[in-house]
């Protein structure tokens, strides 16, 4: 499908096309300019200077504030003393940060997969660095993970799980590139923000803002992918990466956080899932819903903006959106991410912290 020359790709098993010597000079200047900013947003998770997993946390605090909580607005917080409402916000807190471990893993194989499909040297180095941030976010959650909760990650959630599993196994570019790229890292992206935003833990702020700074360029990568390749898709093409999108964008929507996807909470305080479920089912709605979507950081109301601008939504799939925001407000808003400032203000911050250790660097040299 990829008409672009630098999104050209063969099957992992085709690499004698690989040692072609014509397609080494055959290389695209697309990603130049995110190649050369990788060493701005350079950061380790063993250094202290750029995150300290060792600063101590009571575990009789909320990591997430309690309104934060879904269920708190719901009759499950009413089963709950005080004490319970701390240790779910905490068991919440170790749900999602162990999705978005499982998420960085995900990203992180898929990636290794583009370096052995992409023909174009430029697309592969891209892609090369991807996978080399993903491994320091990995790195860097189960870091988080084993600081706060003593290594007990949650197994992956089905959603996430099964998604994951399709977007690393396919050889289809296009559904790795709008599956993870765009919507997976834009889902993730807004998670972040969310995290960074109201998190009363100083470290899991911190570790957002810098798994941010990579992230903004990974998300980068699936923009820069629609600019050079929607405009140019046969009408059969596109409805492929439409359908495909929205598939995506529903399955993401209605299941990844409902509470089903939770139930390995629920019985350390004597609840059922399915009980659980009916308490949100009266709680919310798709009302509700709408409602959270009208906010201009909303994650999937940011998502849909993402399809948007690439021009992957049409009149065939418009109305499917248009039932959760207002598409003519998003076509008239500027073309950023959600979270793009807080990811720039982090990369300030690593460019003092990178400009100083190179001095001690030079120092020690001469």
């Amino acid at each position: 499908m990829p008409h672009d020359p630098a999104y050209q790709a063969v099957a992992p098993e085709e690499f004698p096309a690989m040692l072609d010597p014509a397609r080494y000079a055959r290389r695209s200047p697309h990603f130049e300019e995110i190649i050369a900013r990788t060493e701005e947003h350079f950061w380790n998770p063993e250094d202290p200077d750029y995150i300290r997993f060792d600063a101590g946390w009571d575990q009789e605090q909320p990591i997430l504030p309690l309104g934060f909580v879904v269920e708190s607005h719901t009759a499950v917080w009413d089963r709950l003393d005080a004490r319970q409402r701390v240790g779910f916000a905490n068991e919440t807190a170790r749900w999602l940060t162990s999705n978005l471990l499982h998420g960085e893993q995900g990203a992180l194989s898929l990636s290794a997969t583009l370096c052995e499909m992409f023909l174009d040297p430029g697309a592969q180095e891209y892609a090369a660095n991807q996978v080399r941030e993903e491994a320091r976010h990995v790195h860097a959650f189960t870091r988080y993970v084993d600081s706060r909760f003593g290594g007990a990650t949650f197994p992956v959630g089905d959603t996430i799980g099964a998604l994951l599993r399709d977007l690393v196994s396919t050889q289809v570019v296009y559904k790795k590139i709008v599956g993870m790229q765009m919507l997976v890292e834009g889902l993730a992206m807004g998670a972040f923000t969310t995290l960074h935003k109201v998190a009363l833990d100083p470290v899991l702020r911190r570790l957002c803002q810098l798994v941010m700074t990579d992230e903004a360029f990974h998300h980068k990568f699936g923009k820069i992918w629609a600019q050079a390749t929607v405009p140019s898709l046969s009408p059969e093409e596109h409805a492929a990466v439409e359908d495909w999108a929205a598939e995506c964008f529903d399955m993401l929507l209605f299941n990844l956080v409902n509470s089903e996807q939770k139930r390995l909470i629920y019985p350390r305080f004597g609840l059922e899932w399915q009980w659980v479920r009916g308490a949100m089912l009266e709680a919310f709605n798709d009302d509700d819903r709408r409602d959270q979507m009208r906010q201009s950081t909303n994650v999937f109301r940011s998502l849909i903006k993402t399809l948007l601008g690439a021009g992957i939504i049409t009149e065939r799939t418009r109305a499917r959106y248009a039932a959760w925001v207002d598409m003519r407000e998003l076509e008239v808003e500027k073309d950023r991410i959600v979270g793009e400032e807080v990811a720039e203000d982090g990369i300030r911050t690593l460019r003092d912290i990178n400009a100083g250790k190179r001095k001690i660097v030079r120092r020690i040299s001469s």
